[in-house]
């Protein structure tokens, strides 16, 4: 969890389907974070190209994703934002459990 205003740092990223992220913090995390909302506004609008979306990279001291000198997300956005791994799975877990006949 995050102390006062201090997050997390990034320490990976890696491209997703979707124009999703998936984003390792060095406190162990791991999150999923939606870039699809941010596309239509002019500065994010370039990542609507899959090649150029998936170009993002960790900043080399861990305080954003980086695509160009222009497109980049802070940490903070990623860590206050992303859904947690876990939870995703948590709750796909919980849906299957569910949709599960009784004798399954």
């Amino acid at each position: 969890m995050a102390t006062g205003n201090v997050y997390p740092k990034v320490k990976a990223v890696r491209p997703l389907v979707g124009k999703r992220l998936l984003v390792e913090f060095d406190n162990r995390v791991t999150k999923v974070y939606d870039c699809a909302p941010l596309l239509d506004s002019d500065v994010f609008g370039p990542l609507r190209d899959e090649a150029m979306f998936r170009r993002v990279r960790a900043d080399d001291h861990g305080y954003a994703v980086i695509w160009t000198d222009e497109i980049d997300l802070a940490e903070s956005e990623l860590w206050i934002n992303g859904t947690s791994v876990a939870s995703e799975t948590g709750r796909a877990r919980a849906a299957a459990a569910r949709d599960r006949k009784p004798g399954d």
